[in-house]
């Protein structure tokens, strides 16, 4: 039976159901045998692909600032955002630091949850006031109870509170599941790979998965009682960092030393790569090893905007679909600026900017607005007027009756 079968019938069943990490267990159809690692969000966190993922796409989402629009007469009109776009958590947690939250829990959880605290007058879809400030909950302390597609309760540490009452954001959606599903879970089967040869070499090169050294007598072969003498000599000798005197019949070889001959690190950097791919983040943006070397692009700006198109944008356009669906009233719609992540060199910015002035998309002073500068002034137009001239004035037409 398959991991979305066993999840159906648990939901079915009214059973209840802990994400990510039931999910996780649900996909196994074995247990780890001893020494390896079991997988959560926790311990994912320790494989540093997975904590640079989650880092790069919650920074990025989190920094694009929040903007809120109506169309009128067909034009994109910027509207006033309503408090909870300001300080989502109330006045010790701004939108960014939300933002940043909610995302990292996205990634990792396929979820996020918060407690919806305080509502505004003005009614939401459900008729009830619009969520005013949602305090985030850890997604170990959420449990959900359901029937089929359908989420009937929430439990936040043993509290029941019902759907209405609590923010829900999902992504990584399967049809007919009402939760998002984890790229941890996704990935287990890459991460407990890493994180198992993590735990390996850690195990080697502290000498708890091997023997840390070998001391080997070429002369003769000795008995037990005599190897253990000499190992009781030898340890006594070296724990303090003192000298091992010896005849010419001892050999002492560290075994430690031949880890790195291992094909440990190649593991770890197919890893890395491997990992990156279910995040939705390029190998070389959290500086792990592609397969060509190297990537190149002509501009920082083509490389952003890459990245953009293919992994990033795509989770902001959900994103900005769950909070206009929840926190503004229609036909408002919340955008998150993409602009902000599209940052160019300053030649090619002036060069955009002067194209659009040339061709009348864009006025001197939206420009100067872009640059955190003010209108020009009469005293600044005037010594444009001195250094370039006087705009050239069109011909006027004769008027009749004029005489040669």
């Amino acid at each position: 039976m398959s991991i979305w079968s066993k999840l159906r019938g648990a939901l079915t069943r009214d059973a209840q159901v802990t994400t990510p990490e039931d999910l996780l267990a649900m996909s196994r159809d074995r247990r780890l045998g001893k020494g390896g690692v079991l997988v959560t969000n926790e311990t994912a966190l320790r494989q540093s692909a997975v904590w640079a993922c989650l880092r790069l796409r919650a920074d990025l989402v989190s920094t694009m600032p929040v903007d809120v629009y109506r169309r009128v007469s067909g034009v994109q009109v910027e509207v006033p955002k309503p408090p909870v776009l300001v300080n989502p958590g109330g006045q010790q947690v701004g939108i960014k630091e939300w933002l940043y939250s909610t995302q990292v829990d996205l990634d990792r959880g396929g979820n996020c949850f918060g407690l919806i605290t305080e509502r505004a007058g003005v009614a939401g879809p459900d008729g009830r006031g619009l969520p005013a400030r949602i305090d985030l909950l850890a997604l170990s302390d959420v449990t959900v109870r359901g029937k089929g597609a359908e989420i009937t309760k929430f439990l936040v540490a043993g509290a029941e509170y019902d759907p209405w009452e609590i923010w829900h954001e999902k992504q990584f959606t399967v049809a007919g599941l009402p939760l998002g599903l984890s790229p941890v879970a996704y990935a287990a089967w890459t991460i407990e790979e890493s994180l198992n040869a993590q735990e390996f070499a850690r195990d080697w090169f502290a000498g708890g998965a091997i023997p840390i050294a070998e001391l080997k007598n070429n002369a003769k072969k000795i008995n037990k009682d005599e190897a253990k003498i000499a190992k009781e000599h030898f340890k006594a000798a070296v724990a303090n960092g003192d000298l091992f005197v010896h005849g010419m019949d001892w050999e002492y070889k560290p075994i430690q030393t031949v880890a790195q001959q291992s094909a440990f690190i190649e593991a770890r950097q197919f890893g890395l790569t491997d990992i990156a791919r279910f995040f939705g983040c390029p190998s070389d943006l959290i500086d792990a090893a592609v397969s060509t070397g190297h990537i190149t692009y002509a501009t920082i700006t083509e490389r952003n905007l890459q990245f953009l198109i293919m992994n990033l944008g795509p989770a902001v356009s959900r994103r900005e679909d769950a909070l206009t669906r929840n926190l503004v009233p229609g036909p408002r719609y919340v955008k998150l600026n993409r602009d902000a992540l599209l940052a160019m060199d300053p030649e090619a910015r002036a060069r955009t900017i002067a194209a659009r002035i040339d061709s009348r998309t864009l006025t001197p002073s939206e420009a100067r607005a872009l640059e955190d500068l003010p209108p020009y002034t009469e005293v600044q137009l005037a010594e444009f007027d001195r250094l370039f001239g006087s705009p050239r004035t069109q011909p006027t037409t004769a008027t009749s009756g004029a005489t040669g």
